[in-house]
């Protein structure tokens, strides 16, 4: 394996890596702020790791350059959407998730017998 090989394994890796954990946060996380966060951290951190990858395969270039204008776009409209979300969810009454506000767990029933 050549070091450039190594290179895009690591950083197709890492991709693949914050791409899953915005997944679980989609999945996992309670409420529409925290779900927003995994999103415009996460999933940039995924997506600009893929388009790094995608360069150092391409070497310099017209692709590059390509690339480069993908990942200053993807910077500016991740965040960006995210925070337009989370904006309109505050504007419509939606209240951030905590341990005060969150269901009480049920206590397992006991049966005796």
């Amino acid at each position: 394996m050549t070091p450039v090989e190594g290179l895009v394994l690591a950083l197709v890796a890492v991709s693949v890596f914050f791409s899953l954990v915005a997944v679980v946060g989609f999945a996992r996380l309670p409420d529409v702020f925290a779900r927003a966060h995994a999103a415009s951290k996460s999933e940039t951190l995924g997506a600009l790791s893929a388009l790094a990858a995608a360069a150092v395969v391409f070497g310099p270039g017209a692709e590059l350059v390509k690339l480069g204008l993908l990942a200053l776009f993807l910077l500016v409209t991740g965040p960006t959407a995210a925070h337009a979300i989370v904006r309109a969810a505050a504007l419509a009454g939606a209240t951030p998730w905590t341990r005060e506000t969150a269901d009480p767990v049920p206590e397992p029933e006991v049966t005796e017998r």
